[in-house]
């Protein structure tokens, strides 16, 4: 066996290495969890940190490495990602470990149970770092809702990460972890991936149990893996996919094999590229990047069919109904009496203690999608409103399903521009529409990936989003891991 070099740390290894290497003996598991500690804590001390991290594991993370190590030593095998250290979006919930949806309503609070998919990733053999920054509630597009303030993008620490996932995205980015988690309402793996310069998959709605992920927007919300790699990607979908008894919307289908996928190559591939994604609007850096990427695709053997997707154009009205309906619902929750944080005096009213409850713990974003949902579904509105948006709903999963008729897979940006500067948002509506590209796929349930397909004349990354049929992530990483190879593109900000 050969040791590794004492000055490399293996932080940039894709995750599916690291754990080939942790299981061979050419490198340990504390090795690993150490490299990323010292990595963390020196930009902890940067002036201008990337604030990915809320809180940071180090003991449990250590303990469980050792762990690894001396079942590698007796011969055992801890697993497919043995020894991998990962990152976690803070709506995970993590037993003994803080979780607090970057919501000063939730601060302090350290769940008794690990979700699904986090037992899973344990099972499996990795390590958690710790927790990730996200837009409050994962209510956001670009990590700046957080209540500990914004993250910052490794690529230009002047500017957004994307969100909500931006903390995941950042520390994948940045080599602060092997890989992560986050989780996906209307773009919020898959935009922030994107503007890091990673691979982002969102499965299929159900495809990933949703049990422990505290819930925005249950009929949208979807847990999914962000890492270096398409092949990461896929084993960590592999892992964590599955039925769970203790979510209802969970599907009974095996665990996809999609590393198999991997090397299929584009050929004989019919990608759809769908006019209403390329539209007026799409900054032309990012649709030069896409084209090659699209190029990439051709040259591999790919036929490109124009295909057309017309109800697209009701997708964000229609999200911004469903979404803060579902979360109005959702958040009523936490009232200071079952869940979260108690604001206000002893003895004041309930209706007292509910006001300071929840005006003092939750984000202006949250308080205005609460507004919004609660407004659509009174009494005298909700037909015009939520039932309304529930049958656009239904129009645009139709689309996709007469799409998928004649291709295989759909290739679109994934976001009109690449990362846009901190506080460079004036008005929300102005950060909702950010989100146009990517919310369609929620509203029908379809899996997405982002992958880097170029940089920006600033060198700001793109990602190219493809899109696919229901259960069919096989075909998305297959294409992914095309663009990968054909664009080689340097994952490491300078």
């Amino acid at each position: 066996m050969t040791a590794a070099a004492p000055d490399d740390d293996g932080c940039w290894l894709s995750a599916a290495e690291q754990a080939r290497q942790v299981k061979a003996g050419a490198r340990t598991a504390r090795a690993l969890v150490d490299g990323y500690l010292a990595r963390i804590a020196a930009d902890d001390r940067d002036p201008r940190r990337l604030g990915a991290y809320l809180h940071v594991d180090a003991d449990g993370a250590r303990a469980r490495a050792d762990a690894i190590d001396a079942a590698i030593a007796r011969g055992d095998d801890p697993g497919p990602l043995a020894g991998v250290p990962v990152a976690l979006k803070d709506v995970l919930v993590t037993e003994g470990v803080p979780t607090t949806a970057s919501s000063k309503i939730l601060a302090g609070w350290v769940p008794p149970y690990d979700g699904t998919a986090v037992a899973r990733l344990r099972a499996a053999g990795a390590i958690v770092l710790g927790k990730t920054s996200c837009d409050e509630f994962a209510m956001g597009s670009a990590n700046e809702h957080a209540a500990t303030g914004p993250v910052r993008n490794p690529w230009d620490r002047d500017r957004v990460p994307g969100g909500s996932s931006g903390g995941s995205a950042a520390a994948v980015a940045a080599g602060l972890c092997g890989a992560a988690l986050g989780t996906d309402t209307g773009g919020s793996i898959r935009q922030p991936a994107s503007f890091c310069g990673v691979v982002g998959l969102k499965p299929t709605y159900g495809r990933v149990s949703r049990y422990g992920a505290i819930a925005y927007a249950s009929s949208l919300d979807q847990i999914g893996p962000m890492a270096r790699t398409v092949e990461d990607v896929a084993l960590l979908t592999e892992i964590i996919a599955g039925v769970d008894p203790h979510d209802a919307t969970s599907i009974d289908a095996p665990a996809p094999a999609l590393r198999a996928a991997l090397d299929g190559g584009a050929r004989g591939l019919r990608v759809g590229l769908p006019e209403e994604y390329f539209a007026a609007g799409v900054d032309p850096e990012v649709a030069a990047a896409v084209e090659r990427a699209l190029a990439i695709l051709r040259d591999a053997g790919a036929e490109t069919v124009p295909v057309s997707l017309p109800h697209t154009r009701y997708a964000l009205a229609a999200y911004y109904v469903i979404a803060p309906a579902e979360a109005s619902s959702n958040l009523s929750r936490y009232d200071g009496v079952r869940f979260g944080r108690r604001g206000g005096d002893r003895q004041a009213s309930l209706l007292d203690m509910y006001r300071h409850s929840r005006g003092d713990g939750f984000g202006a974003e949250v308080k205005r999608r609460i507004m919004l949902g609660t407004f659509a579904l009174r009494s005298g509105y909700y037909d015009a409103y939520y039932k309304k948006a529930q049958q656009v709903r239904a129009l645009i999963a139709r689309d996709f399903t007469r799409a998928f008729d004649d291709v295989d897979v759909l290739a679109a940006p994934v976001a009109p521009t690449a990362a846009w500067r901190l506080g460079a948002m004036a008005h929300p509506i102005d950060e909702y529409r950010a989100d146009v590209l990517t919310l369609a796929c929620n509203l029908a349930g379809l899996p997405g990936l982002s992958v880097p397909c170029g940089f920006t004349g600033g060198g700001l990354p793109v990602g190219l989003q493809l899109l696919g049929r229901p259960l069919d992530e096989a075909t998305l990483v297959r294409a992914a891991r095309v663009v990968e190879r054909g664009a080689a593109i340097d994952r490491r900000p300078a």
